[in-house]
């Protein structure tokens, strides 16, 4: 079994995780380009992306990383540094949700009150014409 493991091949995956990397990355591009997603919405997909690329290209600063926010095993920073990316764009789409929420409430209101407004002049002028 050890064996094995020492047949791997870390250049396939090395190039599979370049590939990967960029490939999303240029998905994310198609996204914005497309109009599906916003730039502003998707500058910390962009951002983390490219930091992906960065780290399945230059295998020693994901070493460096690991070393310095003391994870033992790198790929294990990895999967920690995605973990923290997919938390910090969640936080921003909840910020984003909250937002809107709370514009859609006042559009709710404002809606209802410009209605009864309506409603009222469309009284006065029935009144007026009789």
């Amino acid at each position: 079994m050890i064996e094995n493991l020492q047949n791997v091949d870390i250049f396939k995956a090395q190039v599979l995780a370049v590939l990967g990397s960029i490939v999303f990355f240029v998905f994310i591009l198609f996204q914005i380009r497309s109009k599906r997603i916003k730039e502003e919405y998707s500058l910390l997909w962009l951002f983390f992306s490219v930091i992906f690329i960065v780290f399945s290209i230059w295998r020693d600063g994901l070493t460096l990383f690991s070393t310095m926010i003391g994870v033992a095993y790198p790929p294990a920073a990895l999967f920690l540094l995605l973990i923290m990316a997919e938390l910090v764009i969640l936080i921003q789409f909840s910020v984003l949700i909250s937002r809107l929420s709370e514009r859609n409430k006042v559009l709710v209101q404002e809606h209802a009150l410009l209605k009864l407004e309506l409603e009222k002049l469309k009284k006065e002028v029935e009144d007026l014409k009789k």
